[in-house]
């Protein structure tokens, strides 16, 4: 966040670098490049031809043994490793979704599903696939484990390989990886044909998708599920805004650890040994409002807006000058002491007040019009570093003081000079143990940090996922950024946000605890404004899939927390014009 009055000048940003053939050669290893050599394959596996089309359209129809062998819904019946697979709606081979899945470090994004088979009997697998690398396999067989790959694939290619089981194999595992240090690949239209799991068995031997998903008791924290039986079934999986979060052995479950007053979308499916069913139709459910983890007395929509603690060319405002639209105000900033990790706050005399007892006064009515105000930690010139545990107490005791003194709800981290996730994790969750559970944490992340779940600001909001209220990132002051389809999108347009909030939302916060930051005018960011018109077509995107620009996500997040802008006083400045678009876009989210 700017305090200067001259616009930031935007970052310079890591190129995506691409593997050339030589660079390949020489990360993949000599040892590698023989297994991966055609002639070598074959010989190894026994089956390792790639089909084409035409071959393929000559054998004869079967049924396909694999369980959502299109990915339409969503991973149902498979499973990836490291959390590398989703599901996305372009490019696909056929039907409306595919698999994208990611290599990282020593991942090779392997995703799987265990299928029933009947022994001694023959079976053809095959898939299309795009990307470099890519593998398509079958282990357990009993006999020979085979596999099919392809050096690369710039559109979309068949794989096919065959096997017969051996003389008790039951059940073999299908799969799709790609290789080390390469981008993402795509699978879709899997296909196992053969004899159905048990004799005399026609076809799918996995049970069908539970029917009658209903809600039933909720309370702050916490919904009741039921559902009717899955013929066949012997255990039930649940799904939370598309995240598997609990088994179940019978018909009903309590999913826990959720926000007051927030909707969850929920999904079921059935199991057996053969696999998982598609999924049920989905089910929303609301919590009732009340103190819990995670957000305090945060509406479900709210807006976040920064004031400034400082005059830097922006309309001075007082605290009780700032727009009834926004619902959490973030007091930018607190400042850095001479102990490492403790913060303190100083009124600055710029902004009018005649005392702080004014201040505090202005932040009990902001309260009393179900209002939450923060105190801001960082900003652009921040200098804030919680890097071992005796700075992570200060940080959690200088903080905790300073709630206690002006009655702040909690705390904004909006570090941008660098972050340590294991004890930025410590101070914050020591801070909540101290300010209890109606404590409202707030982060504003740069785009750069929230690209991977391994960057630290990504990994220390997943690790207070529980008491965590929302992630506004800064959707500006850039440049170009990866979407969560591997696709690079620049800053000013309605793809921008779309696309890289996905990321967030697939990687594991939940829709409520994603928000949309951006600058109220041209004024308050170096570069990435854009009109509240885009801010809206992407809620609208977000959370009900409508108003989507070329970039539209294969799911739709209802539970979407909101937007924030930089700042209060910019937005004043502006004639408030971009919270009175913006805000009621929020509040009438679904």
């Amino acid at each position: 966040m700017d305090r200067a009055p001259h616009p930031r000048a935007t970052r310079l940003r890591r190129g995506v670098a691409r593997l050339t053939g030589a660079l390949a050669a020489t990360a993949l290893g000599a040892t590698a490049l023989v297994a991966l050599s055609g002639p070598a394959a074959g010989a190894t596996s026994g089956s390792t031809s790639r089909a084409t089309e035409g071959s393929a359209a000559s054998r004869t129809a079967a049924a396909n043994l694999a369980q959502n062998p299109g990915f339409e819904s969503g991973l149902s019946g498979w499973t990836c490793s490291a959390a590398s697979g989703t599901p996305v709606a372009s490019p696909v081979h056929g039907g409306s979704a595919a698999l994208k899945a990611t290599p990282a470090g020593s991942d090779n994004a392997r995703c799987a599903q265990t299928v029933a088979v009947q022994p001694n009997s023959s079976y053809t697998l095959s898939a299309w696939v795009q990307g470099s690398y890519v593998y398509l396999g079958a282990s357990g067989t009993g006999t020979t484990d085979v596999s099919a790959w392809t050096p690369s694939a710039t559109g979309w290619q068949q794989l096919s390989t065959s096997f017969t089981t051996g003389a008790s194999t039951t059940s073999v595992t299908v799969y799709t990886h790609g290789w080390y240090g390469q981008p993402a690949y795509y699978a879709d239209d899997i296909s196992l044909s053969g004899p159905g799991g048990g004799p005399g068995d026609p076809g799918d031997p996995v049970p069908a998708a539970p029917s009658g998903l209903r809600t039933g008791a909720v309370t702050s924290s916490s919904i009741d599920l039921s559902w009717s039986p899955a013929t066949g079934a012997t255990g039930y999986e649940v799904y939370r805004d598309g995240s598997k979060v609990r088994s179940a052995g019978g018909t009903s479950a309590t999913v826990t650890g959720l926000s007051p007053s927030t909707s969850y979308r929920f999904q079921v499916t059935a199991t057996n040994a053969a696999g998982e069913s598609p999924r049920s139709a989905a089910v929303t459910g609301t919590t009732s409002a009340g103190s819990g983890g995670g957000g305090g007395a945060v509406p479900k929509h709210a807006v976040t807006g920064y004031w400034q603690n400082f005059n830097n060319g922006a309309a001075v405002q007082k605290l009780r000058e700032v727009q009834d639209q926004y619902d959490i105000i973030a007091v930018a900033f607190a400042d850095a002491t001479g102990s490492p990790g403790a913060v303190d706050f100083t009124l600055d005399p710029a902004v009018g007040y005649g005392s702080e007892q004014q201040f505090k006064d202005d932040i009990k009515a902001k309260q009393a019009a179900g209002k939450s105000v923060v105190i801001s930690i960082g900003g652009q010139n921040g200098t804030v570093s919680v890097n071992d545990s005796t700075s992570a107490n200060n940080f959690a005791n200088s903080v905790y003081a300073l709630m206690n003194e002006y009655g702040f709800n909690g705390v904004d981290i909006d570090l941008e000079n660098g972050l340590n996730a294991t004890y930025m994790t410590q101070a914050l969750r020591s801070l909540s143990a101290k300010a209890g559970s109606g404590l409202v944490i707030t982060m504003a992340p740069q785009t750069i940090d929230m690209q991977s779940t391994s960057n630290t600001y990504f990994q220390t909001a997943l690790n207070i996922k529980d008491i965590l209220t929302v992630v506004n990132m800064q959707y500006y002051n850039s440049g170009s950024m990866l979407g969560c389809d591997g696709k690079v999108y620049s800053q000013g347009s309605v793809d921008f946000l779309t696309a890289l909030a996905c990321i967030q939302l697939e990687g594991g916060l939940s829709p409520s605890q994603v928000g949309l930051g951006l600058p109220a005018s041209t004024r308050g960011a170096g570069s990435g404004y854009v009109s509240p018109a885009v801010v809206n077509n992407a809620l609208d995107c977000l959370a009900r899939g409508t108003n989507c620009g070329s970039f539209k996500p294969a799911r739709t997040y209802p539970g979407l927390r909101g937007a924030m802008t930089w700042s209060t006083n910019w937005d004043a400045t502006a004639g408030n014009a971009w919270s009175n678009a913006v805000g009621p876009k929020v509040h009438g989210l679904p």
